[in-house]
C-alpha cells in the first residue's frame, strides 16, 4: 500500500489517501478523499505537474512487471446480450489461454467483457480506470489494475507497451483513443508492426469510406496508404490470428 499523505494546517487535518488506491475486485471501496483536493493546491497549476509525473511514474513502474501485452478499446455503455459484448469476451478468452496479458480502461462494457474473459480463462486481467463522476471505476473481473485521474496519462499507459490494439464499437472515448493511436502510428512513434484491429466491420467501415472519399481523396490530409494501418473485421477469431503474427513489444 502506498504511503498516507499528510495534509496540514487546521483545515485540512485529514490523511489522504490517494484516490487510485481503491479496493480490491469484489470488495468494497474504502473512503477515500481525493487527493490534492484542497484550493490552495489546486489553484496553483503548477503543482498539477507533480500529480502528472506522479501517475506516470506509478503507470510505468505497474506496466513494467506485465509481458505480452494486448489494449482492447470500446463502449462503456455495451451490454451483456449485444454481439460486441460478447465477441470481445470471447477475444480476451483466447488471448488469455494463449498468455496474453488483456489490458482495458478497467470500466464496464466492452472493457468488462474483455476482462471476464481473460479472468475466466485464468489469464493475466489489467484494468487501467479512470476518474470519472458518472462511470464505474473498475470492473471485477481485472484483477490487477491501477487507476488515473488524467485521461492523457492513462491513454499514455494503454499505448506504451502493447503489441496489438483492438477496438470494438464506442463512442467519444473509443474514437478519441483510436485515432491517437492511428496517428502515433501513422508517424512512426509506435512502429508499424504493432497492428490497429477494428472490430465490427457494419460499424466501423463508414468512417473508413469518410476517410478515404474525404481525407485521403478531396482533401488529400493523409495518403492513400495510411489506411492500410487499420485492420478491419467481424469476429474474434480474426482479431486473434492476427494477434498472434505480432511480437512481444519491448517495455517504453
Amino acid at each position: 500500500m502506498p504511503r498516507a499523505i499528510p495534509t496540514s494546517g487546521p483545515a485540512e487535518s485529514t490523511t489522504i489517501v490517494p484516490a487510485r488506491y481503491h479496493g480490491a475486485p469484489g470488495e468494497p471501496p474504502a473512503k477515500v478523499i481525493v487527493p490534492y483536493a484542497s484550493q490552495s493546491f489546486t489553484a496553483d497549476a503548477n503543482w498539477r505537474v507533480f500529480r502528472m509525473m506522479a501517475e506516470s511514474i506509478e503507470g510505468f513502474e505497474f506496466l513494467s512487471k506485465l509481458k505480452n501485452e494486448v489494449s482492447i478499446f470500446g463502449s462503456a455503455r455495451t451490454g451483456p446480450r449485444h454481439a460486441s459484448y460478447k465477441a470481445a469476451q470471447k477475444l480476451g478468452s483466447m488471448l488469455g489461454k494463449k498468455g496474453y496479458t488483456v489490458i482495458t480502461g478497467g470500466g464496464p462494457g466492452i472493457m468488462e467483457a474483455a476482462n471476464k474473459g481473460a479472468f475466466q480463462a485464468g489469464g493475466v486481467s489489467v484494468g487501467l480506470d479512470i476518474e470519472l463522476a458518472n462511470e464505474q471505476r473498475r470492473n471485477k473481473y481485472a484483477t490487477k489494475g491501477i487507476g488515473f485521474h488524467y485521461f492523457f496519462t492513462r491513454k499514455v499507459m494503454l499505448s506504451i507497451s502493447a503489441q496489438a490494439y483492438v477496438f470494438f464499437p464506442g463512442g467519444f472515448g473509443t474514437l478519441d483513443e483510436m485515432t491517437e493511436m492511428l496517428c502515433l502510428i501513422q508517424t512512426k512513434k509506435i512502429p508499424a508492426s504493432v497492428p490497429l484491429i477494428l472490430v465490427g466491420k457494419a460499424f466501423w467501415k463508414p468512417l473508413l469510406r469518410w476517410f478515404k472519399q474525404v481525407l485521403v481523396t478531396e482533401e488529400k490530409y493523409i495518403d492513400a496508404a495510411d489506411m492500410d494501418i487499420l485492420r478491419v473485421v467481424d469476429t474474434a477469431e480474426e482479431a486473434f490470428k492476427i494477434i498472434q503474427t505480432t511480437q512481444e513489444r519491448p517495455f517504453g
